[in-house]
């Protein structure tokens, strides 16, 4: 059974930065994007950024110009640098990795910027 671990977040002061990473335990194949999505308390789980087989990457536009996907297709490895924090990025952050008939989820990990 595949695992996502998430990795990297933690307590920082506003204008700090953060690099969440993420990682499979087992195989995986036929990836097509790879993604970080955060949910705040009281509100709907939002796609934050994404990264496709082929390097196509997408962002949402409060976070464009601050944080930056990237991958390592060897190690099927995803990053988020988060640069610039606000208080308003604070977050569950979730790494998510589809597939052609699969999708995988992490466990989250805790951003929290405090103003």
């Amino acid at each position: 059974q595949v695992q996502l671990v998430e990795s990297g977040g933690g307590l920082v002061q506003a204008g700090g930065s953060l690099r969440l990473s993420c990682a499979p335990s087992g195989s995986i194949f036929r990836l097509l994007v790879m993604g970080w999505y955060r949910q705040a308390p009281g509100k709907q789980r939002e796609l934050v950024a994404a990264i496709t087989n082929v390097g196509s990457t997408n962002y949402a536009d409060s976070v464009k110009g601050r944080f930056s996907i990237s991958r390592d297709n060897a190690k099927n490895t995803v990053y988020l640098q988060m640069n610039s924090l606000k208080p308003e990025d604070t977050a569950v952050y979730y790494c998510n990795y589809r597939g052609v008939g699969s999708d995988y989820w992490g466990q989250g990990t805790q951003v929290t910027v405090s103003a």
